[in-house]
């Protein structure tokens, strides 16, 4: 299990996207988001993936000033983890790292296509809107009081009005276990869990 958490920071250190695997845009839930955190001594990595319906109230293309300041707007929120999921302050964690960013339809047919191409394939442009965006932000903290880490509560559903739900995947020494945290009850109980 410490191999797991160890290469979920590294992929939280180096990937913007934290899922392994690739997902389709156009399967997620509006209202459900993403959230995968892995906990190894002092460090914490967490991956936040949500349908942009969920964090700026709309999916289509920026197309007018309002749209793209909204989105401006949603990913400097998305950058201060901190301010999204409240840890106990005896914990004394610092962010280390912290990135948000929008991933449309379009973008993730090519990532998708850039892993399965070969050396000298050239892309075909797909020519339509992206109807699907994805907002994805990732983060890794430091904890000076690692044990003091007895939940979070999550500020996130009073920031984005539109989420209504978290599926959330921890994975600790004590090994991976999955929760589900919404809008009614806010919170996590970590205890015992890390």
């Amino acid at each position: 299990m410490k191999r797991l958490a160890i290469a979920l920071l590294a992929t939280a250190a180096v990937s913007p996207a934290l899922a392994q695997e690739h997902r389709e845009l156009g399967a997620h839930e509006h209202g459900v988001g993403r959230l995968e955190i892995a906990v190894e001594g002092s460090r914490i990595a967490i991956g936040l993936e949500a349908p942009g319906a969920d964090i700026v109230g709309f999916e289509h293309a920026a197309s007018s000033a309002g749209d793209r300041a909204a989105l401006d707007q949603a990913i400097a929120v998305l950058e201060k983890p901190l301010e999204l999921f409240v840890l106990p302050g005896g914990a004394q964690c610092v962010v280390t790292e912290a990135a948000a960013r929008l991933v449309d339809e379009e973008e993730h047919e090519h990532e998708a296509h850039d892993d399965k191409a070969h050396e000298g394939e050239k892309h075909a442009d797909h020519g339509h809107e992206a109807q699907h965006t994805e907002f994805r932000a990732n983060y890794v903290l430091t904890c000076a009081s690692p044990a003091a880490l007895t939940g979070i509560e999550f500020a996130y559903f009073k920031l984005f009005p539109n989420a209504r739900e978290l599926e959330i995947r921890l994975i600790s020494e004590k090994g991976a276990k999955s929760f589900e945290v919404g809008r009614d009850a806010p919170a996590l109980d970590l205890k015992g869990q890390l």
